[in-house]
């Protein structure tokens, strides 16, 4: 039986997808958006999270559990984790009494995901919801994905597939038939900066987006609004012109930046950028551009 990587388990969430819904968030991801607000699941392997807020000055427990000396403490910088000497075997996390220490990312087969996933199907029936499959990139692991929503069609459940679009299309063909509705994510159209903010040509994206729509598959538009980014008219215009020439984009979800993610980054002991969120004005102005072209638009997932 195939076994995925998760980082969590979201019950009774009513954003990704229609009605009440199990999110399921699965690590890795081929793209590096610095202000992605799930960071954690951007590596495919397992992360050490910390957080100094938790943790007691006085306790050295973490120290004293790590088989492989990387911890250690400072006068001035409080605990220092070297990550060169990190084996993520997770001993300093359950010796820690406060949780301070916490292990991103635990395995788990497609029987024992299923055996979560069915217990809110009452919720599913009732309210026209389902599973969606998240992020990270859901693709990243194809085998576990393709397993897990197989199951979830045998018990007929609606999935849902929160995608970046950066894949094989033969990935894409390998779940079509057991994917209800696609949510689509569309950074930016410039190419140049699509590689400069998150590591990758967008080509592909706009490609398979393209194939997806062709091949009939329901699809929802994610577009993040990021300041000073993607955040322009100019952008927002050639988007419209884009997807104008695709047909079947039922709906544009517009995503403004916010900075809940930015404590994850410290306590992954990342960097991010300092940003400040869109205004309100400015997310309704660029609303407009969309609503004015005929799309439907909702702010938010």
């Amino acid at each position: 039986m195939t076994t995925g990587i998760i980082f969590d388990l979201k019950k009774f969430a009513i954003h990704d997808g229609p009605g009440i819904r199990t999110t399921v968030f699965l690590k890795g991801c081929p793209l590096h958006c610095w202000w992605c607000h799930n960071p954690e699941g951007q590596s495919s392997n397992k992360d050490l999270f910390f957080n100094p807020e938790k943790c007691l000055e006085m306790c050295t427990d973490c120290i004293t559990a790590c088989p492989n000396q990387a911890i250690t403490k400072n006068n001035d910088a409080g605990l220092l984790i070297d990550k060169n000497k990190c084996q993520l075997e997770g001993s300093c996390a359950e010796s820690c009494p406060t949780q301070a220490l916490s292990i991103i990312g635990h395995e788990i087969n497609a029987d024992e995901l299923m055996k979560e996933i069915l217990k809110d199907k009452t919720f599913y029936d009732h309210s026209k919801g389902g599973v969606t499959f998240s992020g990270g990139e859901p693709l990243v692991q194809l085998k576990f994905l393709n397993e897990v929503m197989q199951k979830c069609k045998h018990q007929n459940i609606h999935t849902v597939v929160d995608t970046c679009g950066l894949a094989p299309f033969e990935d894409f063909e390998k779940i079509m038939d057991k994917t209800d509705l696609f949510l689509y994510d569309l950074k930016m159209m410039d190419e140049k900066k699509h590689i400069q903010n998150t590591g990758y040509s967008n080509r592909k994206v706009l490609d398979n987006l393209k194939k997806l729509a062709k091949s009939g598959n329901r699809i929802y538009l994610r577009l993040p609004l990021i300041p000073d980014v993607n955040d322009s008219r100019e952008n927002a215009q050639k988007t419209v012109d884009f997807i104008q020439t695709i047909p079947g984009i039922e709906r544009i979800h517009l995503l403004p930046f916010h900075s809940a993610g930015t404590q994850k980054y410290q306590n992954l002991k990342r960097k991010t950028k300092d940003t400040t969120p869109l205004s309100e004005e400015r997310v309704k102005e660029l609303k407009e551009i969309y609503l004015k072209n005929g799309f439907s638009v909702k702010i938010g997932g």
